[in-house]
């Protein structure tokens, strides 16, 4: 494990700032997360020392950034356990599963063919796949949640009850409810029924080892942002005879050899193909100082460093009866609860006047009230730098912090 008061020291957001003038408690991780000194330093190392297209001169600034794009799609591949060139850049998580759906699914997909998802997804890994259903035919189709969870034996059922099942999406760690599939055998399903995995790994690889490779998935996503890196920037993870078949979703500048009047454009070669115009070249930068920092702390120890404060949280509110909580047995850094009687923004907001920041509301998973039979809910979730004295603050805060009207009226 790491020193969390070291930790919490290269957080410039953890360094006296306050919230309704109280200091700041922030439990909403599964968001966003803060960026340490390393990361701001790289983003301004670009503006200050480096500012410079890619792919676009023959003089040193221009070839410093090539190597700098190169160096990155390197420490990210090192990091997943993925081939540089099967790293595609992004602006986020939403944009990498976006081009999987135009770019793959939308490319072969046909009437009959079906994509299976589950109710618990988050729109990004929603909504793309309505669209794809609509323009190519094909039929959107869904997993049975057993405990509020993916099985393999419901993926296995859903095998069975749909033959022409031809792609799988789902996340790796549940955004709302913080379960984690298992990714490894549902990807061995997949392939044995002639179907493609595609991984939603926005919760998982900020928060734990993932390895590509060992899993077998043939497509990852994730943003930066959610592991201490910058905003505007994450990464699709491809196997790359995948990439190499798929179609280009953005096209313009740089991601081609040639095009012609008669319309004939030929592509780059993968990864290249998929990043048409101007990357976000400072936070590539920022990206790859965010993976050196989780690097350097260890992805075991973040995870169980976030299994630890889950572990405490839920120990504190047992006995609790007007607390409920909808994943106790999970082991991330997410708990998903209500109080009885009170609706999830008003506890909110509640919170937010003792200066504790969570999120209330569906959390972009608007069907999750299927499985656990509530509209919205309160979600608190740490990170690397979450301390158990910010932990007391909140349950302290949950438990006995006065009338919701309290915030609206004080």
């Amino acid at each position: 494990m790491y020193d969390i008061k070291k930790v919490r020291a290269d957080f410039p957001m953890l360094n006296g700032k306050t919230m309704q003038g109280k200091p700041l408690v922030f439990l909403d991780n599964a968001s966003t997360t803060f960026k340490p000194y390393s990361v701001i330093k790289a983003i301004d190392e670009y503006y200050f020392e480096k500012n410079s297209n890619s792919h676009r001169g023959d003089y040193d600034l221009c070839y410093d950034m090539d190597v700098e794009i190169q160096k990155t799609r390197e420490t990210i591949a090192n990091f997943i356990n993925s081939e540089p060139n099967e790293v595609v850049f992004t602006s986020g998580d939403t944009e990498a599963l976006n081009l999987v759906a135009y770019g793959y699914a939308l490319e072969y997909l046909k009437p009959g063919d079906k994509i299976l998802i589950s109710e618990v997804e988050h729109a990004s890994n929603v909504l793309p796949w309505y669209r794809i259903a609509k323009l190519t035919g094909a039929e959107v189709c869904f997993v049975d949640i057993v405990d509020r969870r993916v099985t393999v034996d419901s993926i296995n059922k859903a095998f069975k009850e749909n033959k022409n099942i031809k792609l799988v999406a789902l996340a790796h760690v549940g955004n709302v409810l913080g379960y984690m599939i298992n990714a490894k055998e549902i990807a061995s399903i997949c392939h044995k029924n002639g179907a493609l995995l595609v991984l939603d790994g926005a919760q998982s690889v900020p928060h734990m080892p993932v390895n590509f490779k060992e899993l077998d998935a043939d497509f990852l996503t994730f943003s930066a942002h959610k592991m201490c890196g910058p905003t505007g920037i994450g990464c699709l993870i491809g196997k790359y005879e995948l990439l190499q078949k798929m179609a280009t979703f953005h096209t313009g500048g740089g991601m081609n050899v040639k095009f012609n009047k008669s319309g004939e454009v030929i592509p780059l070669d993968a990864p290249a193909k998929f990043e048409a115009g101007t990357l976000n070249l400072s936070a590539i930068m920022g990206f790859r100082a965010a993976v050196n920092y989780l690097t350097e702390l260890g992805m075991d120890n973040i995870h169980k460093h976030d299994e630890e404060l889950f572990k405490y949280a839920i120990s504190k509110l047992e006995g609790h009866d007007d607390i409920v909580v909808y994943n106790k047995d999970s082991n991330s850094g997410i708990i998903a609860f209500n109080i009885k009687g009170v609706f999830a923004q008003d506890e909110a907001t509640l919170l937010n006047s003792k200066g504790i920041a969570v999120r209330s509301g569906q959390h972009c998973a608007k069907m999750i009230d299927n499985t656990i039979g509530d509209i919205a809910t309160v979600r608190m979730s740490t990170y690397l730098y979450t301390s158990k004295e910010e932990i007391d603050i909140f349950v302290e805060n949950l438990i006995n912090g006065g009338d919701i009207l309290d915030a609206y009226f004080n």
